[in-house]
């Protein structure tokens, strides 16, 4: 099978392992950062072309497309999908997943366990907005933050309206959370290929911080997730249309709660913590999905 993967680097653990994991299993695979590719939109068909020379052919698309792209790396992955490439995660279920407001209520929507959340515009409004989430500490995070990066913890409502306000006058999308406290700063990731959770491992964040990122120094460990676990998973990547995803959860008093779904989870820090080729199950997904799909002359997929 002819694959692509979109990357913006070559050389980055993830891209690199995807690469390896597709060779070894007899497919032709090449990398295309997503800013080079350039199309051509028309109502006769749709075109794209890559450093100068036409892309076409892949049979499928593995999109490791970073927050900082996402606008023009969906709109890339979007003409590949025209074009009748399949991929595991498409152009919208991207879109909807790195949303974090629109994440959460899509999840809520189909009673998937979630921090209690709330969202509001007008300054005038902040003490009523806190009042419904209940005493501090508040985890506030921004709309569109990765690996820990924009999550802050405020211990006093005085706290949470500052940092509100300050948000507020940068013009920044952010969302107000409770904070889990039974977590003990601790959260679960698992790795869901298809309609499995392939890896599982759980994250404890270093003294002093309550992000268990392993960019934020955190430490990782194997762990196997219990079928709740499992299930709310699942669940949470197939809602958003997700065919790869890392989920993230609390362990809390009332069942698993969603932090996040990652519809670009990195690979070396399950793999490194768990031993199991993850990039080797991702591809293999790819591949029988894409196996099990022909294409139109209009670029329409039909399942076989």
């Amino acid at each position: 099978m002819k694959l692509a993967i979109l990357s913006r680097n070559g050389k980055l653990y993830s891209t690199r392992r995807l690469v390896e994991a597709a060779r070894e299993r007899g497919h032709s695979v090449r990398v295309l950062d997503p800013l080079r590719c350039y199309m051509r939109i028309s109502s006769d068909g749709f075109d794209m072309r890559y450093k100068g020379k036409p892309v076409s052919g892949y049979a499928a698309v593995v999109p490791r497309i970073g927050a900082s792209v996402t606008r023009y790396g969906c709109a890339v992955l979007r003409q590949f999908e025209l074009m009748g490439s399949y991929s595991p995660n498409s152009a919208a279920a991207i879109a909807r997943a790195r949303d974090k407001l629109r994440c959460h209520q899509v999840l809520a929507a189909e009673g998937i366990g979630l921090p209690v959340t709330v969202f509001g515009d007008n300054p005038d409004d902040t003490g009523d907005l806190l009042a419904l989430l209940g005493p501090p500490p508040h985890v506030i995070k921004l709309n569109e933050g990765t690996q820990g990066a924009g999550v802050m913890l405020t211990e006093k409502t005085s706290a949470s309206r500052a940092t509100i306000e300050t948000l507020r006058g940068l013009y920044a999308n952010f969302l107000v959370q409770e904070f889990v406290a039974e977590a003990k700063g601790a959260d679960l990731r698992c790795f869901v290929v298809g309609d499995r959770v392939v890896a599982a491992m759980r994250r404890q964040a270093p003294t002093g911080d309550f992000r268990s990122n392993l960019h934020r120094g955190g430490t990782a460990k194997p762990v196997r997730p219990s079928r709740a676990e499992v299930a709310t998973a699942v669940h949470a990547a197939r809602t958003l249309g997700l065919g790869v995803a890392g989920v993230d959860m609390l362990r809390s008093k009332r069942g698993p709660l969603v932090l996040e779904v990652n519809s670009s989870p990195g690979l070396e820090g399950i793999e490194a913590a768990t031993g199991i080729d993850v990039a080797g199950a991702v591809i293999e997904h790819v591949a029988r999905m894409g196996d099990g799909r022909q294409h139109n002359r209009n670029g329409e997929l039909t399942d076989l």
